[in-house]
C-alpha cells in the first residue's frame, strides 16, 4: 500500500446530483448539463497545501419529470427461457401494450433514440412500454402491481434518469459536483491506488482512505462482485500497484495510468508464460479464480468471446493462473493442481488439488483442465519454475513499470486528444441485447471519471445518480463533462453503487446502494 509520489497537479472531481465533486481550478464555462441558463454555484476551500475542494451545484428539480412504470417486455425468441427486457422491436412492444390494454390499463409505446458516440449510438435503440407519470414512487408502485396482475412485470423509475437527446438538452437537474485539485507547485503529497490488505477482500473507499491516511479518495476500477464470477474484490481488468502487475488487462480496454511521466489513459494487452522442465507454458492470468474471466477480453479459447464484454464472465476450462501474496492468505480451492514456489522460484511442493497458503515471498501456479498434466510435467520439486509476465501497449511493445507506476482498469474511454471520444462498442458495452446498452450507457447513472487536463493536472470525477436529488450522467454526458474541464484524455471508472468520494474522513456524496457505501476493489488516494 505504498503511495506513489506525483510530480504533477491532480484534481479529484465528484458529481452528485445535489452533492457532487468537481474539479479544482474550475473552467470558465458552466457544466454542459441541461439548458445553458440554469443556476450554477461554486464554492472552493483548501484541504491541505496545494489541494482544494470545489463544490458545484447546478440546476433544480425538473417539474416535467416524474415516476413511471417501465414494463419488462417478453422476448420474441423461440427460446422459452429467453429473459424479458426493457427494450424490444416495435412489434414486441405493441404486443405487450395490447396485453396491458386488455387488462384495462393505458400503456404508451415509446421509441428510444440514443446520442451518437464514437463507435455506437446515434439511432434508435428500440421501443419501450411505460405507464403513468406520478409525483411519487409509491403511486408508480401501486400501478406496477396492476401490471404484474396483468401477467407482465416492470419497475418504477424516475424519468429524470432518461438519456434520450431531448432529455439531455432539456433536463434541469439538479446536479452536484465536487472537485479536488492538486497543484504541483504547492503539493508535496502522494497520489496512488490501493486495494487494501489483499485483492480478495473488499473495503469501502472510506476504509481505504483511513488505512492509508488519505486526505481524499475516490473509488477506482471495476472488480468482481459475485462469487460465481471469481473472487470478490479481484480487479476485473488490469491492476498495477507500486509497479507490480497483479491483475492482467482486459485485452485492448483503456486504463488510467499514474506514472513518472504523469497521468494518461492507455490501452494494454499482455503475455505470460511459465518456464520449467520442457517447453514454456502459456499463462492465462494473475491472481484470479481459474476458469472465470470477468469482463472477458482474455485468450482466444475463452467463451463466449475473447473480446471485452462488460459485466459478463467468460469461461475457460483449461487455464494456468499465477498467484502471489497480493491475492489473499489462501489461493482458490477446487479440482486441478497447484505448484508451490519459494522466493527463489524453486518448486517446494506440488498439490494434487487447488487451494492453500502462499509461502512468504513465494508464489504458486494453479492449473485446471487440460493444463494440469503440462504443469505437473514442467514442475519438479527442487527445480526452478519461472513465471514471466509482460505488459504490452496497444502496439505490442513492452511497457516499463517502476515502483511509481499505478494502473487501474476502466472503460469506456471518454476523451482523446481533447475531443469527445466515447468508445462503448470497443470497450464491451454494446452487446447482443440493446437493453444492456440502454441501462448502462444510455441512461443516467452514478459515474466516476478520471483524466488529465491540458495543463497536466489529473482530474477524478464522481457523479451521484439513481436519486431524484442526483440524476447522474449518461456516458454521453460523462464525456461532455470531462471535456468541459479541458481534459485531453479521460476514462470512465467503476460507477453505480461504487461511486464514492471521501475527504477528511467524510463521504461527500450519496452512494446509491440501499445499504450505503459499497465495499470496492480499489481506490485512488491522496495523502500528505
Amino acid at each position: 500500500m505504498t503511495l506513489r509520489r506525483l510530480g504533477l497537479s491532480a484534481l479529484c472531481l465528484s458529481l452528485t446530483l445535489g452533492g457532487t465533486t468537481a474539479v479544482a481550478t474550475p473552467p470558465t464555462e458552466h457544466l454542459p448539463l441541461g439548458p445553458a441558463n440554469l443556476t450554477e454555484t461554486r464554492d472552493t476551500r483548501t484541504m491541505q497545501p496545494g489541494v482544494t475542494l470545489t463544490t458545484i451545484v447546478r440546476g433544480q428539480s425538473d417539474t416535467s419529470a416524474g415516476w413511471t412504470v417501465e414494463v419488462s417486455i417478453p422476448s420474441s425468441s423461440p427460446d422459452p427461457d429467453a429473459p424479458a427486457a426493457a427494450l424490444s422491436d416495435e412489434a414486441g412492444a405493441n404486443k405487450a401494450a395490447d396485453k396491458l390494454r386488455a387488462a384495462g390499463l393505458e400503456p404508451r409505446v415509446e421509441n428510444v433514440p440514443t446520442p451518437r458516440l464514437a463507435d455506437a449510438g446515434g439511432d434508435s435503440l428500440g421501443y419501450r412500454v411505460r405507464l403513468g407519470l406520478f409525483a411519487t414512487k409509491a403511486e408508480a408502485d401501486a400501478l406496477r402491481t396492476k401490471v404484474i396482475a396483468a401477467g407482465l412485470n416492470g419497475s418504477s423509475l424516475y424519468t429524470g434518469w432518461d438519456g434520450e437527446p431531448d432529455d439531455i438538452a432539456g433536463s434541469t437537474g439538479p446536479w452536484h459536483v465536487q472537485v479536488l485539485t492538486i497543484d504541483p507547485k504547492k503539493f508535496h503529497g502522494t497520489l496512488d491506488a490501493t486495494y487494501g490488505q489483499d485483492i480478495e477482500q473488499r473495503e469501502t473507499t472510506s476504509t481505504l482512505a483511513t488505512l492509508t491516511g488519505a486526505t481524499a479518495a475516490v473509488n477506482a476500477g471495476f472488480f468482481v462482485l459475485d462469487p460465481k464470477s471469481g473472487a470478490p474484490g479481484d480487479p476485473a481488468g488490469i491492476g498495477v500497484y507500486d509497479g507490480r502487475l497483479v491483475s492482467e488487462p482486459t485485452n485492448g480496454r483503456p486504463a488510467l495510468v499514474l506514472g513518472p511521466r504523469g497521468t494518461s489513459v492507455d490501452r494494454f494487452t499482455w503475455r505470460g508464460e511459465v518456464r520449467g522442465v520442457g517447453k514454456p507454458l502459456p499463462l492465462d492470468g494473475l491472481n484470479r479464480v481459474p476458469g472465470l474471466i470477468r469482463n472477458c477480453g482474455g485468450t482466444a479459447d475463452d467463451l463466449p468471446t475473447a473480446k471485452p464484454m462488460h459485466d459478463t464472465t467468460c469461461t475457460d476450462p483449461d487455464e494456468l493462473i499465477a498467484f502471489d501474496a497480493s491475492y489473499a492468505a489462501l489461493t482458490p480451492s477446487g479440482p486441478g493442481a497447484e505448484v508451490i514456489l519459494d522466493r527463489r522460484g524453486m518448486v517446494t511442493a506440488v498439490r494434487t488439488s487447488r487451494g492453500g497458503a502462499i509461502p512468504e515471498g513465494g508464489r504458486t501456479v494453479q492449473a485446471i483442465g487440460a493444463m494440469v498434466a503440462p504443469l505437473l510435467a514442467a514442475a519438479k520439486v527442487g527445480k526452478s519454475l519461472s513465471i514471466r509476465s509482460t505488459l504490452l501497449d496497444d502496439h505490442g511493445r513492452p511497457v516499463p513499470l517502476s515502483r511509481r507506476t499505478t494502473i487501474v482498469n476502466g472503460g469506456p474511454e471518454l476523451v482523446r486528444d481533447g475531443r469527445i471520444h466515447a468508445t462503448a462498442a470497443a470497450d464491451g458495452m454494446v452487446q447482443d441485447t440493446p437493453s444492456f446498452y440502454y441501462g448502462w450507457v444510455h441512461k443516467r447513472n452514478p459515474r466516476t471519471i478520471a483524466g488529465v487536463d491540458d495543463h497536466g493536472r489529473t482530474v477524478l470525477i464522481t457523479a451521484d445518480g439513481r436519486n431524484v436529488n442526483s440524476l447522474g450522467l449518461s456516458i454521453s454526458e460523462s464525456a461532455a463533462v470531462a471535456k468541459s474541464f479541458h481534459l485531453r484524455e479521460a476514462i470512465n471508472l467503476d460507477g453505480g453503487g461504487s461511486t464514492t468520494m471521501v475527504a477528511d474522513g467524510t463521504v461527500l456524496n450519496t452512494p446509491s446502494d440501499a445499504a450505503g457505501e459499497r465495499p470496492v476493489g480499489d481506490a485512488l488516494v491522496i495523502t500528505k
